[in-house]
């Protein structure tokens, strides 16, 4: 690794980098509302299934990748298999995360609009129809492309300082705040009358529930929700330091997801059967929720205003893996400034997300498949880019990587023993691409 590349200061500060990557839209937003629309307790069992079995192992596999190449996404893929066609594996993740950015950070926008409403005290208030008042915001052309405007702005700015003074700083500050208003709203949330019906709903499983397209759609939840398939983990990890245990890391990120996404059902279910919402209420879901909470809370507009504020953090340190593969991958040969790329992606992205932010509005009556713009971006990088990245990341590191790279990454720093890395080679070689191809294959049939 070039002693110029810049690495993150500490274990700590990489976990917590690679924790607000995954702890973000896709635990904290997406996560309760896929979770209500496809039957709530079976489909999070499902879930955390899919997380332990098929994400544990793929987090460790792009850590493994870049760690051993040191080098950016795509540049690793050329660094451990030269003149061949994996290193699309790694043009696939900048393309993809391009995509995701080009709707993540219209629901970035969306977080900061709010957070600012609050502030300045525009959210609670006496008879106020929460419901409407979301369908007022993303249903204003203005409002939404200010949001994503400035929701971009942020992220180019800190992108823009590099590693640990930007990205590895701020998940570090803000990540364990989060956790902590996070359990505040969840023991609020649990003391309302009629939770219990909410916390059953999420808790107890009814898998009559539960079709081919449920199964992807918890597949497509438990990549995005991780960060993995679009190699931008392996893009993390080649800013990491050999003295650090990679089982080790990746296992804590995973626990600190599959954790936060409990916490998220637990904030948002009872309040949904206490106000009498529906759990299939869709992306607005968790904007409805919030208000109602906190407007039940002493002291709400001020809590609201917090956690909005820390929601909005968690946001941005989910989107900052994604512009950092964009931007890693741009800058590799060291002849482009970060600072240039960085605002040349922020534009192009902008520009991109227009369309999804439209979808609620100029655009409403335009569908794709059936599906509005905005929710078939979603659609196509979750449920069928991510799962073909994760499937070409297993395939490579098992069957064209260097294998004695692959041990010694896996073994450096820590005492794991033999037998878990054969359990880990076993399902990244042959569990991980089974499930996904039969998952695939029973959602065409499913839809046929």
């Amino acid at each position: 690794m070039s002693e110029k590349r810049e690495q993150w200061s500490s274990k700590l500060g990489f976990i917590l980098s690679s924790a607000g990557a995954a702890i973000g839209l896709g635990a904290i937003w997406k996560f309760p509302y896929v979770t209500g629309m496809n039957g709530g307790g079976a489909f999070f069992l499902i879930f955390v299934a899919f997380t332990l079995i098929i994400g544990l192992p793929l987090l460790i596999a792009e850590f493994i990748i870049g760690r051993g190449a040191g080098k950016e996404a795509i540049s690793a893929y050329k660094k451990l298999a030269p003149d061949s066609l994996w290193v699309w594996v790694g043009r696939l993740g900048v393309i993809g995360s391009f995509l995701l950015l080009s709707f993540y950070s219209v629901v970035g926008g969306w977080v900061l609009i709010y957070s600012g409403m609050s502030i300045t005290g525009g959210i609670i208030g006496d008879g106020a129809d929460y419901v409407s008042m979301f369908g007022v915001i993303t249903g204003s052309p203005s409002l939404t492309i200010l949001g994503l405007f400035l929701f971009i702005l942020v992220n180019v700015l800190v992108i823009s300082f590099g590693i640990q003074a930007g990205i590895e700083k701020a998940n570090t500050i803000m990540m364990p705040l989060l956790f902590v208003f996070f359990i505040v709203l969840v023991v609020r949330s649990l003391t309302l009358d009629g939770a219990m019906e909410g916390v059953k709903f999420f808790l107890s499983p009814d898998f009559s529930s539960i079709t081919g397209e449920s199964i992807l759609y918890a597949l497509g939840q438990s990549f995005f929700s991780l960060a993995v398939g679009f190699s931008c983990m392996v893009t993390y990890s080649s800013y990491l330091k050999k003295d650090v245990s990679l089982p080790s890391s990746a296992s804590s990120v995973v626990w600190l997801n599959i954790f936060v996404s409990l916490l998220a059902g637990l904030a948002i279910f009872p309040v949904v059967f206490a106000f009498n919402f529906e759990p299939t209420q869709g992306p607005g879901l968790l904007f409805i929720v919030l208000p109602s909470v906190f407007s039940q809370l002493p002291f709400g507009q001020l809590f609201l205003s917090l956690f909005l504020l820390l929601f909005l953090f968690a946001t941005l340190t989910s989107s900052f893996s994604l512009f950092e593969i964009i931007v890693a991958a741009f800058t590799s040969n060291e002849k482009r400034s970060r600072l240039g790329v960085a605002w040349i992606t922020g534009l192009i992205v902008f520009a991109a997300a227009i369309p999804a932010a439209l979808s609620s509005s100029l655009l409403a009556d335009f569908n794709v498949f059936g599906k509005s713009i905005f929710d078939s971006t979603d659609y196509l990088v979750s449920n069928l880019l991510l799962p073909i990245g994760s499937f070409l990341i297993a395939v490579f590191i098992t069957r064209k990587m260097d294998q004695v790279i692959v041990r010694e990454q896996f073994h450096l720093s820590n005492h794991v023993s033999t037998r878990l890395y054969a359990t880990w080679y076993f399902l990244i070689k042959w569990v991980i691409p089974i499930i996904i191809v039969i998952v695939f294959v029973t959602m065409l049939r499913t839809k046929g």
